[in-house]
């Protein structure tokens, strides 16, 4: 962890205060189920942090800080079990950005089994605007589409992303990363193309039924228009704790008690480092001074460790990696500490609300921190 990060964390533990509340207690066991493959079941079981290594009154310092921030919902789950819950957890609302990383979760058996090959091109899927295709652009790869490296800067929608892409013809596919939502709208069509499911069936029967999903409503579901592309955007409304149901089964590698809801081998390639954090574009996603160290992957921002002598890396964030949406929408997977951690806000009820990314780098560090330093220093 960086000494900005630390110093950060620092100044948000001090505007917090020290606040201090309980939790639920400890619940028993179930047979046969251990830290390391345990996941919810009908419902989460919260457990009082202490249990499973984790401060109390460092979590209530965090919750503190939380009302004052425009945070709808936030979940801490470490070993499967809530150590901690702010807000309303069951509230559907608008994910933004973070669709784009359950579509990569919903591609991952259909490449894996061979029905989808990541290989085709734009022009292969039929993805054409009525602009035609520069020739340069015809060579772009499905692949490529699914870690935002065509080098097909169409509009897409999104004025904001549009007005920082370079040229059209500028870049050969697959040599430079640019968030651009014309590659990740166009990528939705292309699954719908090649599976015969819309993303919401897929969603539906591939993940929100196998993981059990408390909130998942189809009729919440729905594409809009993304003016300017025939692609639309495959809007998703996701509660918290569903979304942490998400990110458990990643967590997971892709096992879901008996079942292997996602093949493990898909999970790894998806959140495998594709972009460095210093090639990520446009530039302002990779601001060197910042704490933030995400590179990206297959749609997932992948975390890019602090190496030392030997080509060592440690850490908590050691092979961590996120979903992020506009507003604050985040997913965090951190393997190293068997967490998972889902912060949400609800743009859909107040389109201005905000937590950015270096309000949520304090809040991930002081849910890590709040880690006992010893069982008797809690």
């Amino acid at each position: 962890m960086t000494r900005s990060l630390r110093t950060r964390l620092a100044v948000a533990l001090l505007m917090a205060g020290t606040a201090i509340g309980g939790q639920v207690g400890a619940q028993p066991r179930a047979a046969g189920e251990d830290d390391d493959t345990r996941v919810p079941g009908a419902t989460w079981t919260a457990v009082k942090p202490e249990a499973a290594g984790y401060s109390s009154a460092r979590l209530e310092s965090l919750r503190s800080w939380l009302k004052t921030l425009d945070t709808k919902a936030m979940l801490v789950v470490v070993h499967g079990h809530v150590i901690f819950e702010y807000g309303d957890v069951a509230h559907a609302s608008k994910v933004a950005s973070v669709r784009k990383s359950v579509l990569s979760m919903l591609y991952g058996p259909y490449v894996m089994n061979g029905r989808i090959d990541p290989r085709k091109t734009v022009k292969e899927l039929g993805l054409q605007e009525a602009e035609p295709f520069l020739p340069i652009e015809e060579h772009a790869t499905l692949d490529q589409l699914l870690t935002a490296r065509s080098g097909i800067y169409l509009k897409s929608g999104n004025d904001n992303l549009d007005a920082v892409a370079p040229k059209r013809g500028s870049e050969y596919p697959g040599t430079r990363m640019q968030y651009n939502n014309w590659d990740f709208n166009a990528a939705g069509t292309a699954f719908e193309k090649l599976t015969g499911k819309t993303i919401y069936q897929a969603l539906e029967e591939d993940l929100a039924r196998p993981l059990g999903m408390q909130d998942f409503d189809p009729k919440k579901q729905g594409k809009v228009p993304s003016p300017g592309s025939v692609h639309p955007e495959y809007v998703m409304r996701l509660s918290t704790r569903d979304l942490a149901r998400l990110g458990m089964l990643m967590l997971r590698q892709g096992r879901w008690r008996e079942a292997q809801v996602l093949p493990a081998e898909w999970v790894r390639m998806s959140t495998k480092l594709v972009t460095p954090f210093a090639r990520v574009n446009p530039t302002g996603l990779s601001v060197g001074g910042q704490p933030d160290r995400w590179g990206y992957g297959v749609m997932w921002w992948v975390w890019e460790e602090a190496t030392f002598p030997g080509g060592s890396a440690i850490g908590p964030l050691q092979g961590a990696y996120t979903a992020m949406g506009a507003g604050g929408q985040y997913v965090t997977v951190l393997p190293a500490e068997d967490m998972v951690v889902v912060h949400t806000t609800d743009i859909d009820a107040n389109g201005r609300a905000d937590v950015p990314s270096m309000a949520y780098d304090a809040i991930l560090a002081m849910a890590i921190m709040s880690r006992c330093q010893s069982p008797d220093r809690c």
